[in-house]
């Protein structure tokens, strides 16, 4: 489904603080498990989900998504790849204080020419598949963490993508939300999405719903193909 290629990522080439983040990172990820990236902070993992995600650039190597082309695709192109195929989930969650939980989960599918009434329609189908409906009108800062992790996950659903990418999604939460979280990530996996995880929460990469863990450190996988 997704394939990288001797995948290299420098961050401010040529500057006297150039980095390094990926080592020539060659992966394949196949259509409909779930897959963890593990390791430390600052071993490339988030780096890589986001080159996974079309998401950034890799300064060398190749991205090849359903065997089409993507390393070279312009921008515009990407950001439709992005919007039809990907749902994101954050580490910091990224709602929008100051609107509400409907409207946040709205967001992504304005793109794309839908009237408003069907998106507003799907959001609300959504945020009541999480037990969330009651809590459409409210703004976003006024809810729990549990709540505002399962609107996260309600807006990265909104335009039904077929991948969904989630960086360091339990970083916030407790034990049992963490629990939570990776029931609802086997719930979509048996809808048959593909999920990936960057994380080194034991919860999410011990959870048995995991299909394959690869651990990264300093840029390159150490494990490409550990089953969990």
């Amino acid at each position: 489904m997704i394939h990288l290629r001797d995948i290299k990522k420098v961050f401010n080439s040529g500057r006297p603080n150039e980095f390094t983040a990926l080592y020539g990172v060659s992966l394949d990820i196949d259509e409909g498990g779930l897959t963890v990236l593990k390791g430390p902070s600052g071993s490339g993992k988030t780096t890589l989900l986001s080159i996974l995600g079309c998401m950034a650039r890799p300064t060398a190597g190749r991205i090849l998504f359903q065997d089409q082309e993507l390393t070279s695709l312009p921008e515009r192109f990407l950001a439709t790849i992005r919007r039809q195929t990907f749902g994101f989930i954050f580490q910091q969650f990224n709602l929008i204080r100051g609107i509400t939980a409907l409207d946040n989960v709205m967001i992504p599918a304005y793109p794309s020419g839908e009237k408003r009434a069907q998106i507003e329609a799907r959001a609300f189908a959504l945020l009541d598949s999480f037990c969330l409906k009651h809590k459409a009108a409210a703004n976003v800062e006024w809810l729990s963490g549990g709540e505002a992790q399962r609107v996260a996950i309600a807006r990265a659903l909104i335009n039904d993508p077929t991948v969904i990418i989630a960086d360091e999604p339990t970083a916030h939460l407790d034990s049992r939300l963490s629990g939570e979280f990776m029931e609802t990530m086997l719930r979509l996996k048996g809808q048959g999405r593909t999920i990936l995880i960057a994380s080194h929460d034991p919860i999410v990469f011990d959870a048995t719903c995991v299909d394959r863990v690869i651990v990264m450190r300093d840029g390159a996988i150490i494990t490409p193909d550990n089953a969990a």
